[in-house]
């Protein structure tokens, strides 16, 4: 071999294009992460020097990151309680057993609406003792982008809306809030059920909002409207955070405006199902008989009320070991590009679309 090594020898050694080697020591192009460690560890076995970016220091394949002496803790923001109803729950029960493993400690932090509204961390929170933060729940969009000035490794477990706004700067983990609406979509549609409408304020969250999309753009394809009136996506005007009575009586106003029902509610979230669903026993109107229902979070609930609900389940174990890599991968390299991740759902359908 020449004394001098070049990136065709090290294409050559492991029998890939010199492209690909040069996208690999230059960090140009797309190539998969294992290719470019693989390429790399070559290049310095063989005793490449010319290597435009890379701290040769620093070139073992990634691992965990494992904690400092300092800083231990990961600490999880959130502004609700986090019931054992909440998909978060059992996200968040394989997020802490995960970290465990690694030397990491976990601590919870409830912000008040006061810290929120005056951009205040909370009391209980310690900056040199905290590796990272994961934040579930957090939809105030102003107290999300203080918390990216922090120069912190920060993740967000759904978000506030993106709307016309520009992308937080952190990364962001989501179930898959789409392909399975979709799919609800052209199954109603197969068995003759084409006036389709949604149910929920889609400026709650950022996942609410992608449903509401998932539906639209099902309808678009089917070549369907999506009539105003079937689409109930606010809240009761003047109230922040309605309560259970306030969002049945919004919805009762709304059902009695209505000419006509539609044969079919999508609803943001199975609370929203069930909500719906008093509403209409209270209306009078018979799920499935007068109109079909379905959710979202495979809720306990959802299982147990009567009719029990159509819904999509989230894959909360799968997402509880994805926000461990996402912030971990971020800990050991701040300087990676911001990654926003969506994790597989599975629908599920149940009484109250005739199963």
């Amino acid at each position: 071999m020449a004394e001098r090594v070049t990136i065709q020898d090290i294409a050559d050694e492991l029998g890939v294009s010199r492209n690909t080697v040069s996208k690999a020591i230059n960090n140009t192009g797309i190539l998969a992460e294992a290719t470019r460690e693989r390429v790399i560890k070559k290049a310095i076995e063989m005793g490449y020097k010319q290597f435009s970016y890379v701290n040769l220091s620093n070139l073992e394949i990634p691992g965990p990151a494992l904690p400092s002496a300092a800083k231990k803790e990961i600490a999880l923001f959130t502004s609700n309680f986090i019931g054992s109803s909440h998909f978060a729950s059992t996200m968040l029960d394989k997020f802490q057993r995960e970290l465990s493993t690694l030397g990491y400690s976990f601590t919870m932090h409830r912000l008040q609406e006061t810290e929120i509204a005056q951009l205040k961390l909370p009391a209980s929170y310690a900056q040199d003792r905290t590796a990272g933060i994961i934040c579930i729940e957090m939809f105030d969009r102003r107290y999300c982008a203080m918390l990216c000035e922090l120069d912190m490794p920060l993740l967000f477990v759904d978000s506030p809306v993106y709307d016309r706004m520009e992308p937080l700067k952190a990364d962001h983990l989501y179930m898959d809030n789409q392909s399975n609406i979709q799919s609800f979509v052209r199954e109603m549609i197969r068995r003759g059920k084409t006036q389709i409408g949604f149910i929920g304020d889609i400026a709650h969250c950022q996942s609410f909002f992608e449903r509401f999309m998932g539906y639209q753009n099902a309808m678009f394809l089917a070549g369907l409207p999506c009539p105003e009136e079937y689409c109930i996506t606010g809240k009761a005007p003047g109230i922040k955070t309605p309560g259970y009575a306030e969002y049945r009586d919004y919805l009762t106003n709304k059902f009695r405006a209505m000419k006509k029902l539609p044969d079919v509610f999508i609803c943001a979230n199975d609370f929203a199902a069930m909500d719906t669903l008093m509403v209409f026993k209270d209306l009078g109107i018979r799920v499935p008989k007068d109109v079909y229902l379905c959710g979202f979070d495979d809720a306990p609930e959802s299982r147990v009320i009567s009719p029990p609900l159509t819904t999509v389940h989230i894959h909360s174990q799968i997402m509880g070991f994805a926000a461990v890599q996402l912030l971990l991968s971020r800990i050991k390299e701040p300087s990676l590009n911001y990654r926003t991740v969506h994790t597989e759902t599975s629908l599920i359908y149940r009484e109250s679309t005739n199963g």
